[in-house]
């Protein structure tokens, strides 16, 4: 053939690997091994027939104009998207009639962007391509990651094995990521057993999306609407009542999690937080964001609505080995103004912080900087030690947290912090707005309740406030009267 026939109708392809004898192998040294048992090809599609390339097909085309057209024609084959939802999560299946289709994994990212309009994370997917007319993929996006792990594989397996060989590829499951394929599947021959084994750096990632996504710090599949502020104050109000006679440190976390949602969530119909139902709320999460992590030597009363109020009745202090919700606890205190609160979490062990295996160092780093600065006994050397220590590791060695998440909503806060010590205002001032425009960027039309306050920058802001520092008025993300503590009352 010539040329021009070939690079009309070549495709990339991929192949069993079990599909390559010794007998043709040796015509076909350009392919390549994409993983346990997966080859990568070229396919020549005719009318008439499917024809897998050899050497001497290929060896008289430019390498790079082969690839290119390669990846062009597969990227044409026609495919259907269907969403497909699966035991708490939604897995999505590309299929076809052309034998090409599950050959798009080889650039799913392309393929799902082409059929879809959206776009993979950083993190990449999870996919399964049993026969060549079909491949199922799962966004490695948020919490549900773990619930498709095991609903992937299960389909993988039975589709593969439904296919009776025709037309079968794999039954493995993969991590798409950075471009390849990584097979998690292990297959014991003997036992004619399958299981899954993820490797360290996913294993750490998905516990890192679990611990995000249980918080309400990703936005999840809620794309539009408004926080429900009623059902998160029933919310709230049960599981408050189940902090008596005496609070369990699941159930306190539990009930300061939901409050610290309603907090955002009030702000949705009030973002100026004007109304006493918003301060209710804001106040009774500090209340719970203090005694999780220190206890409380006296039952208190907290304010749900301004009518509406749950004992916290007195406990010990258990702090939980949960850096995220100790920095949560932290930025409340700071921007309602409670100094005694900040200093009693700024005594909790930062070896108990250190427990918590679902964060990336960064986060400890970051968390150990805050403490010192606002102990008494910390010195400013230490501060910006530990300061540089947590910016160069929030860089590329994160593993737990999606890139996203790092740059748009993590780091917002440590940028502000290094300017609101060298106590420059233009560039604090500066930092401020692009860190919320970060966060609209990360958030989007989300009807999470986190999406509608930024609160590591709202904490740094109320201190830059206080110290006299010149800012933009009426910022996004930012409750004016709790940026300005014309809100903030006392707090029992």
């Amino acid at each position: 053939m010539d040329s021009e026939e070939l690079l009309s109708g070549v495709h990339a392809r991929l192949l069993p690997a079990g599909s390559i004898t010794p007998e043709i192998a040796g015509a076909l040294t350009y392919a390549r091994r994409i993983s346990d048992d997966l080859v990568f090809a070229y396919a020549l599609d005719r009318p008439a027939d499917i024809r897998i390339l050899t050497d001497p097909d290929v060896a008289h085309v430019d390498p790079e104009e082969l690839g290119r057209a390669a990846y062009e024609n597969l990227m044409r084959v026609p495919v259907t998207h269907e969403e497909i939802p699966h035991e708490g999560t939604v897995l999505h299946s590309l299929h076809g009639d052309s034998h090409f289709v599950a050959s798009k994994a080889l650039y799913l990212a392309a393929a799902v962007h082409r059929a879809t309009g959206a776009s993979l994370p950083h993190e990449g997917a999870l996919v399964v391509m049993p026969s060549r007319h079909n491949l199922v993929y799962h966004p490695i996006a948020d919490g549900t990651v773990v619930d498709a792990v095991n609903a992937l594989a299960s389909y993988g397996l039975g589709a593969y094995e439904d296919s009776h060989g025709r037309g079968a590829l794999s039954p493995r499951l993969y991590w798409w990521h950075r471009g390849g394929l990584t097979s998690l599947t292990v297959i014991d021959e003997e036992a004619r057993r399958f299981s899954v084994q993820p490797p360290p750096e996913l294993l750490a990632l998905m516990k890192g999306l679990v611990g995000l996504d249980r918080a309400g710090r990703i936005p999840g599949r809620a794309t539009a609407g408004t926080p429900d502020p009623a059902g998160l104050t029933a919310r709230a109000a049960e599981s408050m009542t189940a902090l008596s006679p005496s609070p369990a440190p699941a159930a306190l976390e539990a009930a300061f999690s939901t409050v610290v949602q309603l907090a955002h969530a009030r702000c949705a119909a009030d973002p100026r937080a004007s109304s006493g139902f918003t301060w209710a709320a804001w106040a009774t999460a500090v209340q719970l964001g203090t005694a999780l992590f220190t206890g409380t030597d006296q039952a208190l009363d907290c304010h749900l609505d301004e009518d509406l109020v749950r004992p916290l009745p007195a406990g010990p202090a258990a702090p939980p080995a949960d850096a995220r919700a100790w920095l949560d606890a932290l930025y409340l205190a700071v921007l309602c103004r409670q100094r005694d609160r900040v200093r009693r979490l700024c005594a909790v062990p930062m070896e108990r912080l250190r427990e918590d295996d679902s964060v990336d160092p960064y986060v400890l780093h970051w968390a150990d900087t805050l403490r010192t600065y606002f102990s008494d006994d910390g010195s400013m050397d230490d501060v910006v030690a530990k300061l540089g220590a947590t910016i160069e590791a929030s860089g590329p060695g994160v593993t737990h947290a999606p890139r996203t998440f790092v740059d748009a909503i993590d780091y917002q806060p440590v940028a502000l912090f290094h300017r609101l010590i060298t106590r420059d205002h233009d560039t604090f001032a500066k930092t401020l707005t692009e860190a919320l425009a970060e966060h609209r960027s990360y958030w989007g039309g989300s009807a999470a309740p986190r999406a509608r306050v930024a609160l590591g920058p709202l904490a740094l802001a109320s201190l830059a406030h206080d110290w006299g520092f010149p800012l933009p008025e009426d910022l996004p993300f930012l409750p004016v009267h709790l940026l300005d503590g014309q809100r903030i009352e006392h707090i029992p």
